[in-house]
């Protein structure tokens, strides 16, 4: 495994190892927080090349860690996974913060493009 390492923040699991599990097709590793103040030391303490992070989350929400993280990291993309519509308010965050978002179920062209987008991946 090379260096290429995309962090994934979700509570649930299985969610993170299906994620981890697509990206590796793709030859990143996914390494796994499950809420926002664990990302926010693994940012502190290592480097990624990408966050996803899930909305709903205990402790730190991902609307409260994609401002975080932006304002710590400002050149770190970061895409938000949601299986939830998203409100008007919040919908201002994600347009003006986030570099991408992905909705559950997600597909793996979707991811694809997104890293293509986000880091020049190409396969």
């Amino acid at each position: 495994m090379n260096n290429r390492k995309i962090l994934i923040v979700d509570d649930n699991p299985n969610m993170s190892t299906l994620l981890s599990d697509i990206l590796e097709i793709f030859d990143y590793e996914g390494c796994h927080a499950e809420d926002g103040s664990e990302a926010l030391e693994r940012l502190r303490s290592d480097s990624y090349e990408l966050v996803f992070t899930d909305l709903r989350m205990p402790r730190m929400d991902g609307f409260d860690l994609l401002k975080a993280i932006k304002h710590e990291h400002p050149r770190m993309p970061v895409v938000v996974v949601t299986g939830y519509s998203i409100g008007e308010g919040q919908d201002h965050i994600l347009t003006q913060k986030a570099d991408g978002l992905l909705h559950k179920p997600f597909k793996v062209n979707e991811i694809e493009s997104l890293l293509t987008k986000l880091l020049g991946h190409s396969l």
